[in-house]
């Protein structure tokens, strides 16, 4: 049996010591995650990257560097998911526009704040994220290559 992981994507945005993070309502508890989501079918990855931030935030989102690519297996599920990790800016906000459910509110959060609520925190891939960002750790969009057949 093969190894088929949920394809995800997810977004670093930091604004000057704070980090861009969603809360979103998952089951009864309210967790805190990087704006992300699933790729869609025949979609790019940066594609997904920059719509998944705009239904999430209603930050338009402009992908600067590739922080890191992530496994993680969910104990409870048993579900496994490979997240590609982008860092970029945001601008246009659209302050009108609703957030995708399951999003209810974003907020900018220092480290220290997010650190402070592990149980919090969707998955222990948000704080990695930010930590391998906060290293210094990015690669070049070129590393990312959408192959078409010939």
């Amino acid at each position: 049996m093969g190894w088929t992981p949920d394809l995800t994507v997810a977004a670093i945005i930091k604004r000057e010591q704070t980090f861009l993070l969603v809360e979103e309502r998952i089951g009864n508890a309210l967790v805190l995650n990087q704006p992300a989501g699933h790729v869609e079918r025949n979609e790019s990855l940066l594609a997904a990257v920059v719509r998944e931030v705009r239904e999430e935030t209603a930050w338009r989102f402009t992908p600067e560097a590739l922080v890191g690519i992530y496994t993680w297996r969910n104990p409870r599920s048993g579900r496994s998911t490979l997240r590609f990790a982008f860092s970029g800016t945001v601008d246009d906000h659209d302050a009108d526009q609703p957030l995708d459910p399951p999003v209810i509110a974003t907020h900018w959060l220092s480290r220290a704040q997010i650190q402070s609520q592990p149980q919090r925190l969707r998955t222990p891939m948000v704080l990695r994220c930010i930590d391998d960002y906060l290293a210094g750790q990015r690669f070049a969009l070129s590393a990312i290559a959408a192959v078409a057949e010939p």
